[in-house]
């Protein structure tokens, strides 16, 4: 359906009720859908809310507003109703219109700049290990909401928070300091950021020979925890490191650069970036100014220990710390600070923090608090929540060092679409350069369609083996359509230029086709308003779908017509650029040829 289209009937519905039966019926209660797959048309009118203004059976009232319509719409060539639904169908001539005159043009589906700007803050890792695949479906969801965000008009910030302080991070440290013997990435070979995480993989391990030792000596669980040698190191070094002690800056500076210069290698085979970074260690001690301000205003107050809390029972929750009695910041101070500081660099309209489920509550309690601060900035703030992400064999553990590794599961991915496309034997007359290529594109897509496909609301299942299937409703299968429709255009030596053709008439399948390629612009609209890429994802497949059954049901290359092969070519041009524009949105790459 197109804009026009669908403004004309909803406009002339209103025009038909008020000649027809004398009443004004609001534009909000006519409901436009499309038409369902077993009956005949393109758009359906609901007509059980009109029945009350014209007070006759459903099926009168839809035979006399489509009688109304067909009058005034020359491009309505037959309509019948069925129950309470007025379906539609649209002419021959209104589609070959829509398609050479709409969908060939270059600018098709994009939106122009709404002069509105928005932060995506995705990724957000801790530099104590490396990342995993919760973290693949943060990064993934966060830089293509930010790229269907971007095509729907809006100046858009990509911001990373990196989580590079804390106790976590000491542990590392202390960690390597003791067993690490001066192991670096050039000499043991590894990645920084999974030499890294070795290190607090040891920690745990160690800390928990401790903390069983105190307690074979007759310590309760919790002594033990508190009492462990290597957790009061940790904690004496983070004590350090907060007053600045040198010798810790340097240790700590050196293990986050090897970290750093390992997540950039992971980030770049994502194929996410980045605007902006924010650290942590710039930012833990921000919002002391704010929690002054609220303390000032009335929002917060102050317990007999000197800690700071609010008070949000009101507003169903509880009462919640803001500052500790020695004045030590918890996360919420760090995280007010931050949002005012992203807030007066950029001044944004909006700003959402792509943030696992387990911290809704969190941001429930944040945005609250700015706004019960007065933040006008406040109301543009909104929690990108995502479930987490299982693997057929369980739950992921870092700290057990049992975790999904990111780096790893994208290796298998590869390697797991280099054994499918040799089976196939989809690969000759490529060098083997172009074959490595090839089964990169094809693993990372494979990935990426997996975990966007599904509503970011959603806990799921990762099975890389399923994603992998080049017949299924997986990225693979849409890149190999794409790869189709080019080959077929190669053979033609079709051109984008070469000038529009009028067949005679069109087949269901042209018609089904034109009807969901002209969707493009609607599709990217609602998944950049509910900033779910996961609608352009099963669109992009639905295309796919529909091309396959045209391409397989019609005559193209061998057309008799010349207007009929060249208005298929242009179908099919316009198809490859929807699905490689879609794609393009989810981050995923759609080869030339496979």
């Amino acid at each position: 359906m197109t804009v026009s289209i669908e403004n004309a009937l909803v406009d002339l519905t209103v025009q038909a009720v008020k000649e027809l039966y004398q009443a004004e019926i609001p534009v909000s209660q006519v409901t436009l859908q499309e038409t369902r797959k077993e009956f005949e048309g393109q758009i359906t009118i609901v007509v059980f809310p009109i029945t009350r203004f014209s007070k006759k059976s459903p099926e009168q009232t839809g035979t006399e507003v489509g009688e109304f319509l067909q009058s005034k719409i020359a491009e309505i060539a037959a309509f019948n109703v069925i129950k309470g639904f007025l379906n539609i169908s649209l002419s021959d001539v209104y589609w070959i219109n829509l398609l050479n005159s709409k969908l060939v043009a270059p600018n098709f589906g994009s939106f122009p700049s709404n002069g509105k700007r928005i932060m995506v803050e995705y990724s957000s890792p801790n530099t104590n290990k490396p990342l995993h695949l919760g973290h693949i479906r943060n990064n993934l969801l966060g830089y293509s909401v930010a790229e269907i965000l971007k095509a729907y008009g809006y100046d858009v910030v990509k911001a990373n928070l990196v989580n590079d302080r804390g106790i976590h991070i000491c542990k590392s440290m202390l960690a390597w300091q003791k067993f690490g013997d001066a192991e670096t990435p050039t000499s043991s070979g590894m990645k920084g950021d999974h030499l890294v995480g070795k290190y607090y993989v040891i920690f745990d391990k160690e800390y928990k020979k401790q903390i069983d030792t105190l307690k074979a000596e007759g310590q309760t669980e919790e002594e033990a925890k508190k009492n462990a040698p290597l957790i009061r190191e940790a904690q004496e070094m983070l004590q350090k490191w907060e007053a600045g002690d040198q010798d810790v800056i340097e240790l700590w500076t050196m293990m986050n650069g090897w970290v750093y210069a390992g997540f950039e290698k992971t980030y770049r085979q994502l194929g996410v970036d980045f605007d902006k970074y924010y650290y942590e260690s710039n930012t833990y001690l921000l919002g002391k100014d704010i929690i002054q301000e609220g303390l000032a205003s009335g929002v917060f107050f102050k317990k007999e220990d000197n800690s700071v809390w609010i008070d949000l029972t009101d507003e169903g929750l509880d009462q919640k710390l803001v500052l500790r009695g020695d004045g030590t910041s918890v996360y919420i101070t760090q995280d007010l600070g931050t949002a005012q500081l992203k807030y007066d660099e950029f001044k944004m309209d909006e700003s959402i923090y792509v943030v696992g489920n387990e911290q809704d509550y969190h941001f429930k309690v944040l945005f609250l608090i700015l706004k019960k601060l007065g933040k006008s900035w406040a109301n543009g703030l909104f929690h990108l929540s995502y479930g987490m992400v299982d693997l057929p064999s369980g739950k992921m553990k870092s700290r057990e060092g049992t975790v999904v590794d990111a780096d790893d599961l994208m290796s298998e991915m590869v390697d797991t679409a280099r054994e499918r496309t040799e089976e196939l034997g989809k690969t000759e007359g490529f060098t083997n350069e172009e074959k490595e290529s090839l089964y990169q594109v094809i693993g990372m897509g494979a990935l990426k369609y997996f975990l966007l496909k599904v509503d970011p609301k959603k806990r799921l299942l990762f099975d890389p083996n399923e994603s992998v299937d080049f017949q299924g409703h997986t990225g693979p299968f849409i890149q190999y359509t794409h790869a189709r429709i080019k080959s077929v255009l190669n053979k033609s030596n079709f051109s984008t230029t070469d000038g529009v053709a009028v067949p005679p008439s069109l087949s269901s399948y042209e018609r089904d086709l034109i009807q969901c390629l002209g969707n493009y612009g609607n599709v990217v609209a609602a998944s950049a308003e509910e900033f779910s890429p996961a609608q352009l994802a099963n669109y992009v497949y639905d295309v796919s779908k529909l091309y396959n059954k045209f391409y397989h049901e019609e005559t193209i290359l061998k057309a008799e017509d010349e207007a009929v092969r060249t208005f298929r070519l242009h179908l099919s041009a316009v198809a490859a650029n929807v699905l490689s524009k879609g794609m393009g949105l989810l981050g995923i790459v759609v080869p030339e040829r496979m």
